[in-house]
Protein backbone atom coordinates (compact mmCIF):
# COMPACT_ATOMS: atom_id res chain seq x y z
CA UNK A 1 0.00 0.00 0.00
CA UNK A 2 1.35 3.27 -0.92
CA UNK A 3 2.10 6.02 1.50
CA UNK A 4 -1.11 7.89 0.14
CA UNK A 5 -2.93 6.00 0.72
CA UNK A 6 -1.55 4.98 4.25
CA UNK A 7 -2.04 8.25 5.08
CA UNK A 8 -5.82 8.72 3.89
CA UNK A 9 -6.61 5.69 6.11
CA UNK A 10 -5.47 6.56 8.93
CA UNK A 11 -6.73 9.73 9.03
CA UNK A 12 -9.98 8.78 8.35
CA UNK A 13 -9.60 6.23 10.92
CA UNK A 14 -8.47 9.15 13.72
CA UNK A 15 -11.98 11.05 12.24
CA UNK A 16 -9.34 14.00 11.67
CA UNK A 17 -10.27 16.36 8.96
CA UNK A 18 -7.44 17.51 6.48
CA UNK A 19 -8.12 20.81 8.13
CA UNK A 20 -7.07 20.06 11.63
CA UNK A 21 -4.57 17.83 10.42
CA UNK A 22 -2.77 20.63 8.15
CA UNK A 23 -3.03 22.82 11.40
CA UNK A 24 -1.39 20.14 13.93
CA UNK A 25 1.35 19.99 11.17
CA UNK A 26 1.65 22.93 10.44
CA UNK A 27 1.22 22.59 6.73
CA UNK A 28 -1.39 24.04 4.63
CA UNK A 29 -4.82 21.71 3.60
CA UNK A 30 -3.69 22.02 0.19
CA UNK A 31 -0.44 19.99 1.18
CA UNK A 32 -2.16 17.50 2.68
CA UNK A 33 -4.73 16.92 -0.21
CA UNK A 34 -1.56 16.43 -2.40
CA UNK A 35 0.04 14.10 -0.28
CA UNK A 36 -3.21 11.86 0.05
CA UNK A 37 -3.27 12.34 -4.20
CA UNK A 38 0.05 11.29 -4.41
CA UNK A 39 0.92 14.36 -5.85
CA UNK A 40 3.61 15.38 -3.25
CA UNK A 41 5.74 13.59 -0.41
CA UNK A 42 5.77 15.40 3.35
CA UNK A 43 9.32 15.77 4.68
CA UNK A 44 11.11 13.31 7.14
CA UNK A 45 10.30 15.88 9.66
CA UNK A 46 6.67 16.19 8.58
CA UNK A 47 6.44 11.85 8.33
CA UNK A 48 7.81 12.10 12.19
CA UNK A 49 5.14 14.73 12.91
CA UNK A 50 2.19 12.62 11.17
CA UNK A 51 3.65 9.43 13.37
CA UNK A 52 3.31 11.58 16.55
CA UNK A 53 -0.29 12.66 15.74
CA UNK A 54 -1.40 9.34 14.78
CA UNK A 55 0.56 7.43 17.44
CA UNK A 56 1.70 4.94 14.95
CA UNK A 57 5.09 3.69 13.79
CA UNK A 58 6.92 5.40 10.40
CA UNK A 59 6.49 1.87 8.66
CA UNK A 60 2.37 1.30 9.43
CA UNK A 61 2.69 5.35 7.89
CA UNK A 62 5.38 5.46 5.21
CA UNK A 63 4.51 1.84 3.57
CA UNK A 64 3.14 -1.72 4.93
CA UNK A 65 6.59 -3.38 5.09
CA UNK A 66 9.06 -1.03 3.33
CA UNK A 67 9.84 -3.20 -0.02
CA UNK A 68 8.69 -0.40 -2.00
CA UNK A 69 10.95 2.39 -0.97
CA UNK A 70 12.01 3.09 -4.67
CA UNK A 71 8.48 4.82 -4.96
CA UNK A 72 9.05 7.37 -1.81
CA UNK A 73 11.44 10.85 -2.46
CA UNK A 74 15.48 10.89 -2.27
CA UNK A 75 15.16 12.11 1.48
CA UNK A 76 12.38 10.13 2.59
CA UNK A 77 14.34 7.01 1.27
CA UNK A 78 17.89 8.13 2.81
CA UNK A 79 16.11 8.74 6.18
CA UNK A 80 14.23 5.45 6.33
CA UNK A 81 17.36 3.27 5.26
CA UNK A 82 19.37 5.52 8.03
CA UNK A 83 15.99 4.44 10.87
CA UNK A 84 16.39 0.61 9.83
CA UNK A 85 20.28 0.59 9.83
CA UNK A 86 20.54 1.94 13.01
CA UNK A 87 18.07 -0.17 14.44
CA UNK A 88 19.79 -3.28 12.64
CA UNK A 89 23.57 -1.89 14.29
CA UNK A 90 21.93 -1.73 17.40
CA UNK A 91 20.28 -5.35 17.09
CA UNK A 92 23.91 -6.84 15.90
CA UNK A 93 25.60 -4.91 18.54
CA UNK A 94 23.22 -6.50 21.45
CA UNK A 95 23.41 -9.74 20.10
CA UNK A 96 27.42 -9.60 20.19
CA UNK A 97 27.78 -8.38 24.13
CA UNK A 98 25.31 -11.15 25.04
CA UNK A 99 27.39 -14.01 23.20
CA UNK A 100 30.85 -12.45 24.15
CA UNK A 101 29.03 -12.81 28.14
CA UNK A 102 28.13 -16.53 27.37
CA UNK A 103 31.39 -17.59 26.15
CA UNK A 104 33.52 -15.91 28.96
CA UNK A 105 30.92 -17.20 31.27
CA UNK A 106 31.01 -20.63 29.73
CA UNK A 107 35.10 -20.55 30.59
CA UNK A 108 34.34 -19.91 33.72
CA UNK A 109 31.71 -22.57 33.82
CA UNK A 110 34.80 -25.62 32.35
CA UNK A 111 37.14 -23.83 34.98
CA UNK A 112 34.72 -24.99 37.91
CA UNK A 113 34.19 -28.20 36.28
CA UNK A 114 38.27 -29.04 36.31
CA UNK A 115 38.59 -27.76 39.82
CA UNK A 116 35.21 -29.62 41.12
CA UNK A 117 36.88 -32.80 39.27
CA UNK A 118 40.18 -31.89 41.14
CA UNK A 119 38.57 -31.94 44.27
CA UNK A 120 36.45 -35.20 43.66
CA UNK A 121 40.01 -36.71 43.90
CA UNK A 122 41.87 -35.46 46.42
CA UNK A 123 38.53 -35.19 48.84
CA UNK A 124 38.98 -38.36 49.81
CA UNK A 125 42.51 -38.19 51.24
CA UNK A 126 41.48 -35.21 53.24
CA UNK A 127 38.44 -36.08 54.57
CA UNK A 128 39.92 -39.30 56.10
CA UNK A 129 42.31 -36.98 58.06
CA UNK A 130 39.98 -35.20 59.65
CA UNK A 131 38.92 -36.03 63.45
CA UNK A 132 37.06 -34.42 65.72
CA UNK A 133 37.84 -34.36 69.12
CA UNK A 134 36.32 -33.82 72.93
CA UNK A 135 37.84 -30.93 73.47
CA UNK A 136 35.59 -29.23 70.47
CA UNK A 137 38.49 -29.75 68.16
CA UNK A 138 39.11 -30.41 64.99
CA UNK A 139 42.09 -32.06 63.69
CA UNK A 140 43.01 -31.82 59.59
CA UNK A 141 46.32 -33.62 59.55
CA UNK A 142 48.34 -31.62 61.79
CA UNK A 143 46.55 -28.37 61.80
CA UNK A 144 43.84 -28.07 64.82
CA UNK A 145 40.40 -25.91 64.59
CA UNK A 146 38.81 -25.21 67.86
CA UNK A 147 35.20 -24.20 67.91
CA UNK A 148 33.03 -22.95 70.88
CA UNK A 149 28.75 -22.94 70.27
CA UNK A 150 26.48 -20.21 71.95
CA UNK A 151 22.62 -20.65 71.79
CA UNK A 152 22.82 -18.35 68.41
CA UNK A 153 26.50 -18.93 66.65
CA UNK A 154 29.49 -20.64 66.41
CA UNK A 155 32.70 -19.28 66.56
CA UNK A 156 35.74 -21.09 64.88
CA UNK A 157 39.32 -20.57 65.66
CA UNK A 158 42.59 -21.47 63.62
CA UNK A 159 45.48 -19.99 62.88
CA UNK A 160 44.94 -16.75 65.32
CA UNK A 161 41.89 -16.04 63.56
CA UNK A 162 38.15 -16.17 64.35
CA UNK A 163 35.18 -16.72 62.55
CA UNK A 164 31.03 -16.27 62.77
CA UNK A 165 28.70 -18.48 61.86
CA UNK A 166 25.02 -17.03 62.70
CA UNK A 167 22.97 -17.73 60.04
CA UNK A 168 20.28 -21.03 60.90
CA UNK A 169 21.09 -22.90 58.00
CA UNK A 170 24.61 -22.74 58.27
CA UNK A 171 24.65 -23.65 61.88
CA UNK A 172 22.76 -26.52 61.57
CA UNK A 173 24.91 -27.37 58.29
CA UNK A 174 27.89 -27.39 60.94
CA UNK A 175 26.62 -29.19 63.47
CA UNK A 176 25.77 -31.88 61.30
CA UNK A 177 29.33 -32.67 59.93
CA UNK A 178 30.42 -32.56 63.04
CA UNK A 179 27.63 -34.86 64.36
CA UNK A 180 28.88 -37.01 61.14
CA UNK A 181 32.81 -36.73 62.02
CA UNK A 182 31.97 -37.46 65.17
CA UNK A 183 29.43 -41.08 65.03
CA UNK A 184 30.16 -41.98 61.38
CA UNK A 185 32.78 -44.10 59.20
CA UNK A 186 34.83 -41.56 57.20
CA UNK A 187 33.52 -43.84 54.87
CA UNK A 188 30.15 -42.57 54.76
CA UNK A 189 30.85 -38.96 54.91
CA UNK A 190 33.30 -39.07 52.16
CA UNK A 191 30.72 -40.61 50.06
CA UNK A 192 28.06 -38.12 50.84
CA UNK A 193 30.90 -35.16 49.99
CA UNK A 194 31.23 -36.95 46.82
CA UNK A 195 27.73 -37.39 45.62
CA UNK A 196 27.70 -33.79 46.35
CA UNK A 197 30.49 -32.88 44.11
CA UNK A 198 29.11 -35.45 41.72
CA UNK A 199 26.06 -33.38 41.71
CA UNK A 200 27.70 -30.31 41.50
CA UNK A 201 29.77 -31.49 38.54
CA UNK A 202 26.39 -32.42 36.79
CA UNK A 203 24.79 -28.53 37.19
CA UNK A 204 28.01 -27.69 35.61
CA UNK A 205 28.02 -29.57 32.82
CA UNK A 206 24.35 -28.58 31.99
CA UNK A 207 25.54 -25.38 32.28
CA UNK A 208 27.97 -25.31 30.09
CA UNK A 209 25.91 -26.89 27.61
CA UNK A 210 23.10 -23.94 28.30
CA UNK A 211 26.02 -21.47 27.59
CA UNK A 212 26.77 -23.15 24.19
CA UNK A 213 23.45 -23.38 22.80
CA UNK A 214 23.23 -19.38 24.55
CA UNK A 215 26.38 -18.62 22.46
CA UNK A 216 26.02 -20.26 19.15
CA UNK A 217 21.99 -18.38 19.07
CA UNK A 218 23.63 -15.05 19.54
CA UNK A 219 26.38 -15.73 17.00
CA UNK A 220 23.55 -16.57 14.83
CA UNK A 221 21.41 -13.87 15.25
CA UNK A 222 24.14 -11.50 15.09
CA UNK A 223 25.56 -12.93 11.77
CA UNK A 224 22.66 -13.87 10.09
CA UNK A 225 19.67 -12.17 8.00
CA UNK A 226 17.30 -13.40 10.23
CA UNK A 227 16.71 -14.99 13.92
CA UNK A 228 13.93 -17.16 12.78
CA UNK A 229 15.73 -20.45 11.69
CA UNK A 230 15.28 -23.58 12.41
CA UNK A 231 18.72 -24.05 14.05
CA UNK A 232 17.93 -21.02 16.34
CA UNK A 233 14.10 -22.42 17.48
CA UNK A 234 16.62 -25.87 18.55
CA UNK A 235 18.77 -24.20 20.04
CA UNK A 236 16.18 -22.39 22.61
CA UNK A 237 14.23 -25.63 23.38
CA UNK A 238 17.38 -27.48 23.99
CA UNK A 239 18.01 -24.67 26.80
CA UNK A 240 14.71 -24.83 27.72
CA UNK A 241 15.15 -28.88 28.56
CA UNK A 242 18.82 -28.48 30.15
CA UNK A 243 17.24 -25.73 32.43
CA UNK A 244 14.40 -28.29 33.71
CA UNK A 245 16.97 -30.72 33.93
CA UNK A 246 18.98 -27.75 35.92
CA UNK A 247 16.28 -27.24 37.88
CA UNK A 248 15.15 -30.66 38.97
CA UNK A 249 18.52 -32.25 39.40
CA UNK A 250 19.07 -30.41 42.62
CA UNK A 251 15.68 -30.68 44.48
CA UNK A 252 15.96 -34.35 43.61
CA UNK A 253 19.50 -34.67 45.36
CA UNK A 254 18.22 -32.47 47.88
CA UNK A 255 15.11 -34.56 48.83
CA UNK A 256 17.08 -37.82 49.14
CA UNK A 257 19.55 -35.49 51.43
CA UNK A 258 16.85 -34.41 53.65
CA UNK A 259 15.56 -38.15 54.34
CA UNK A 260 19.49 -39.67 54.71
CA UNK A 261 20.33 -36.68 57.71
CA UNK A 262 16.56 -36.31 59.07
CA UNK A 263 16.61 -32.95 58.32
CA UNK A 264 14.26 -29.80 56.60
CA UNK A 265 16.99 -28.15 54.49
CA UNK A 266 14.28 -26.13 52.44
CA UNK A 267 15.22 -27.22 49.61
CA UNK A 268 12.23 -26.98 47.57
CA UNK A 269 10.78 -26.24 43.63
CA UNK A 270 9.90 -22.52 43.55
CA UNK A 271 7.33 -20.71 41.29
CA UNK A 272 9.92 -18.75 39.84
CA UNK A 273 11.43 -22.03 38.43
CA UNK A 274 8.01 -22.66 36.59
CA UNK A 275 8.28 -18.82 35.47
CA UNK A 276 12.09 -19.19 33.83
CA UNK A 277 10.99 -22.68 32.01
CA UNK A 278 7.80 -21.39 30.69
CA UNK A 279 9.63 -18.37 29.37
CA UNK A 280 12.10 -20.27 27.38
CA UNK A 281 9.53 -22.09 26.13
CA UNK A 282 7.26 -19.03 25.51
CA UNK A 283 10.45 -17.74 23.44
CA UNK A 284 10.85 -21.27 21.30
CA UNK A 285 7.24 -20.81 20.31
CA UNK A 286 7.45 -16.97 18.83
CA UNK A 287 10.65 -17.96 17.02
CA UNK A 288 8.97 -20.33 15.85
CA UNK A 289 5.72 -18.64 15.03
CA UNK A 290 8.32 -15.88 13.21
CA UNK A 291 10.05 -18.85 10.96
CA UNK A 292 6.54 -19.78 9.95
CA UNK A 293 5.51 -15.94 9.41
CA UNK A 294 9.20 -15.58 7.34
CA UNK A 295 8.16 -18.61 4.74
CA UNK A 296 5.14 -16.92 3.86
CA UNK A 297 6.23 -13.60 3.78
CA UNK A 298 9.83 -13.98 2.47
CA UNK A 299 10.83 -11.52 4.91
CA UNK A 300 14.10 -10.45 6.23
CA UNK A 301 15.17 -9.24 9.55
CA UNK A 302 18.52 -7.44 8.67
CA UNK A 303 19.65 -5.97 4.82
CA UNK A 304 16.03 -5.16 3.51
CA UNK A 305 17.20 -1.90 2.21
CA UNK A 306 20.26 -3.69 0.03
Amino acid sequence: MRFCDNLKNIRKQKKISQEILAEKVGVSRQSVSKWECGEAYPTMDNIIKLCKIFNCKINNLVNDDLTDIDSLDDEIKMSVVKLKSEQQRKMKGLSKAIYIIARICKIFAIIGLVTVVISMITIGAIASNVKVEKNNTILIFDEKITFEKSNNEIEIMYNGKNELITKPEEILIFNKIIEYLENKSPYVYIGFIEVAFLVLLILLIIMIMILKRLENLFVNIHNGDTPFTKENIEHIKKMAFLMIAAIILPNICGAMAELIISEDLNIGFELIDVIYILFLFSMAYIFEYGYELQLDSKGKMYGEEK
